[in-house]
């Protein structure tokens, strides 16, 4: 750890407002680094010598509306808590941006390591692999199986009209980042907007579901993070997502990972299997969300372009994430016409 402030936190307003909200709970002076990997908000690792915690803020520069909420991640992960999902416990959020200059929250370290490559997992073998990316699989189900209101997250968000919406926001948050012309990008929206389909019963979806978003110890889950997208709506639109970043590596940049060529990893066809017996849900128009999350991801990319090309990303990685947007829209025509607009 360095003494000196990373880039996005300052150090002395942070422990000034830590010791008001949470009167002794910093022993000693704050370190702090920045945990690499993440391609929107910042995550710090932050110790006083004694505890470690996780501070989350979002991205410098460019920030796209309603993206990047430090309120909503910190009420869901709270929310959660005491349910079959394994998430941190929650100490602090802070929504005043004059505190470090953006809103943010801290939560406990979770002993663990989010796997982005096929490399990373190959110490496990094919057997564990297969049975950890199953419980990647088992994980959101029993996500998508949370009781909203129980939990206190029944106004967490409008189910209703939720695929139409999601529709519509990614393509607003495409019009947002525009710096250059995208072949495919107009196509795909058209053939989304007039395709939805009657939604699935509502639950809490994450909104960017995958392996390297969780933390594995001993072969375990034991936290899902990265819920800035987090909101109530069709489950499948996780399931989708998730489907996608299996294959994302094959559509440009680096920065895409692979894990799912690692050996024993499950195919598309069993991943999917096992959330319909888990989850109990129809997906035959799996198509359709499997469209909206290329959609999705293409905008995403396109969005961390925008800022790479700014000067206000923080880390190594960004050169290469324009790369994939076309073939990731291109991707998405294919999968709409292979059945999601049925």
């Amino acid at each position: 750890m360095t003494g000196l402030d990373p880039p996005g936190l300052d150090l002395a307003r942070l422990r000034a407002h830590l010791d008001a909200a949470r009167p002794g709970t910093v022993r000693g002076d704050l370190h702090a680094l920045v945990i690499p990997g993440g391609r929107s908000n910042l995550t710090y690792e932050v110790g006083d010598g004694h505890t470690t915690w996780i501070v989350r803020r979002p991205p410098l520069g460019h920030v796209l509306a309603t993206a990047h909420d430090m309120a909503r991640e910190h009420r869901v992960i709270t929310a959660l808590r005491d349910t079959a999902v394994p998430v941190p416990r929650t100490f602090v959020l802070c929504t005043d941006p004059d505190v470090i200059g953006a809103p943010f929250y801290v939560m406990e370290k979770v002993e663990g390591v989010p796997y982005r490559t096929a490399d990373e997992l190959a110490p496990f073998g094919p057997e564990e692999v297969r049975a950890l990316a199953l419980r990647l699989v088992d994980t959101l189900a029993e996500l998508h199986a949370v009781d909203r209101t129980e939990v206190g997250l029944g106004d967490f968000g409008r189910p209703d009209g939720y695929l139409a919406r999601q529709v519509k926001r990614w393509k607003q948050q495409l019009d947002a980042s525009h710096s250059r012309d995208l072949a495919g990008a107009d196509a795909l929206h058209r053939l989304l907007a007039g395709s939805v389909p009657e939604q699935q019963p509502a639950a809490i979806v994450h909104g960017d579901y995958r392996l390297d978003n969780v933390l594995v110890h001993d072969g375990r889950i034991r936290a899902v993070l990265d819920w800035e997208m987090a909101t109530l709506g069709d489950p499948l639109a996780d399931v989708g997502l998730l489907l996608v970043y299996q294959r994302r590596h094959e559509l440009g940049g680096t920065f895409l990972g692979g894990v799912a060529t690692a050996p024993g990893f499950p195919s598309p066809q069993e991943v999917v299997a096992r959330y319909a017996e888990r989850s109990g849900r129809d997906l035959s128009r799996l198509g359709f969300y499997l469209a909206l999350a290329y959609f999705k991801s293409a905008v995403i990319c396109e969005g961390i372009h925008y800022r790479y090309q700014q000067g206000q990303t923080v880390g190594e990685g960004f050169d290469t994430v324009g790369r994939a947007v076309e073939p990731l829209l291109a991707a998405g025509l294919q999968s709409i016409d292979q059945g999601g607009r049925r």
